[in-house]
């Protein structure tokens, strides 16, 4: 036998991808046989940690490494240390500003016009009795709407991230992840909504003084009836796409989470009204409606968490998921206690159309970001596990959006998105004569000037919280998103209703309320 050296390959089996070292590693010292693979030990002495480790860094190098990990002092690096890495891909994917830019762009102006849409329904159902009579529920608006964050986003983040690293390849193992994440957004669905429509009494019970227990099981039954149809419908939807986009070869983390929101507010708006409105219908001839509704979803909680629990994939989130889509609930809530105050006051005419469309944007764009970045980290490892991609602790400004890396880079493409897209929408309202209110140049300038602050502030924050969540060993596909795009929700309201404020202190906004 030749004891030439071969040059490294990768060698699939049980499907993972392990290394094949070169032959002189492998032969004996007197050259006469071959070593079994299984016989070769690493310095230490355990062959399993070398094993493992090779077969992880192979198995995430041949997908999308390079589209990810790609920037110029990488590349250099890449080029000086190519003896120790697995081959290259044959064709390896590069991602550059125009490519993400690209795949970023349809999915978000298909979510932008559903937050449109979401608006102009808003706007027509804050006059339906059930919203004049039971004002709290516009404080589950931003709660319940932000479940496409705390709930379908993250599920699309999870499975994108599962997609990319090889977790979905076979029929076993996605008919796997399916079925524990669709139960597990059950569950939360819920348990959030049951909880949404307490903080709601509460928000309206204290500014006002008043209770009613029928408007307390009106607001229960809307929105858990609403939560567990919405995430049912959206689920089964955000897995369609990410299976698609994967055979079509785009990444999942460019489009599965603007598409999650797409339908999102339009569906979960739609459900909302016209499930309070028949509630609200049925209160005084049949009270015994709305208690019922609510047992019946509550008691099909034991079913999808015996499913839940049966899956690895979803116990984990199971047991320690709660805390962020419950906090980032209430935050939601505060922005709708927000919105509850201001949508009947003539002088901020229009909150009602452009609130789900600017907290929809916000949201979608700061997802898209949190996505990225939180794959780029799992391509290196593990949450918790010392790692070059998550050094530093509070990112400067700078390096969020300058920096030559390609999270730096998606975040600028993200942000150069705002006004153009924000252009559209608006456009698109006034053509719809949407809001009672028509376009004037100051009004676009303080309604930009809203939503450009807005999402730097979003996108900064997901640099910031990705890497911080990594570093304390939590998953950033289950933790972040809900708690950026509640801080989207409540930073979005805040700052419109401070820019419909001011533009009513300077008289703008008398002239512009319509008929």
């Amino acid at each position: 036998m030749s004891s030439k050296p071969e040059k490294k390959e990768t060698h699939q089996a049980n499907g993972a991808v392990l290394p094949i070292v070169p032959v002189d590693c492998l032969t004996s010292p007197d050259r006469g046989q071959v070593v079994e693979p299984s016989n070769f030990l690493g310095h230490d002495g355990n062959r399993v940690e070398v094993v493992v480790l090779e077969s992880r860094a192979n198995a995430k190098g041949v997908r999308e490494e390079d589209a990810l990990l790609e920037n110029g002092s990488q590349s250099n690096e890449s080029d000086d240390t190519g003896t120790d890495r697995g081959p290259e891909p044959a064709s390896p994917l590069k991602e550059t500003s125009f490519s993400i830019g690209l795949q970023v762009l349809f999915p978000f102006l298909l979510a932008g016009f559903g937050t449109v849409a979401a608006g102009m329904v808003l706007d027509i159902v804050q006059h339906w009795d059930v919203f004049k009579y039971v004002t709290e529920v516009f404080i589950l608006v931003p709660a319940l709407l932000g479940l496409k964050g705390n709930l379908e986003m993250t599920l699309a983040s999870r499975l994108s991230t599962a997609a990319n690293i090889g977790q979905m390849d076979t029929p076993k193992e996605l008919w796997r992840m399916i079925t524990g994440n669709m139960a597990l957004i059950q569950v939360q669905a819920t348990v959030v909504g049951f909880l949404a429509s307490i903080a709601a009494v509460i928000f309206g019970w204290i500014p006002d003084g008043h209770f009613s227990i029928d408007h307390a099981v009106l607001l229960c039954a809307s929105s858990v009836a609403t939560a567990f149809i919405a995430s049912l419908v959206l689920g089964m939807i955000m897995i369609g796409v990410i299976i698609g986009s994967r055979k079509m070869g785009i990444n999942p983390d460019n489009v599965a989470t603007p598409i999650a929101a797409s339908l999102g507010d339009l569906i979960t708006l739609a459900l909302l009204s016209g499930i309070s409105w028949g509630l609200y219908k049925e209160l005084e001839s049949k009270a015994y409606v709305n208690p019922l509704v609510c047992a019946f979803f509550i008691a099909l909680l034991p079913i999808w968490i015996i499913i839940a629990k049966k899956n690895a994939a979803t116990r984990e989130v199971l047991y320690s998921g709660w805390e962020p889509v419950i906090i980032a609930m209430a935050i939601s809530s505060v922005g709708g206690l927000i919105l509850d105050r201001t949508v009947s006051d003539p002088n901020f005419a229009g909150m009602a159309v452009f609130t789900p469309v600017i907290n929809g944007v916000g949201g979608n764009l700061v997802a898209v970001q949190a996505s990225r970045i939180s794959t780029y980290l799992h391509m290196s490892g593990m949450p918790g596990e010392s790692s070059e991609t998550a050094p530093r602790k509070c990112p400067s400004p700078c390096s969020t959006f300058f920096s030559s890396d390609v999270n730096s880079r998606s975040a600028r493409v993200l942000f150069l998105l705002v006004v153009p897209g924000h252009l559209v929408f608006l456009y698109t309202i006034s053509s719809m004569q949407g809001g009672h209110t028509t376009l004037t140049l100051i009004f676009i300038v303080f309604y930009m000037t809203a939503a450009l602050l807005q999402v730097l502030i979003l996108l900064y924050i997901a640099d910031w919280m990705v890497h911080w969540m990594w570093g304390r060993d939590l998953d950033p596909d289950n933790f972040s998103i809900p708690y950026l795009t509640a801080l989207g929700d409540l930073i979005g309201t805040g700052l419109l209703a401070l820019s419909f404020h001011v533009l009513w202190l300077i008289g703008d906004r008398d002239s512009d309320v319509g008929d």
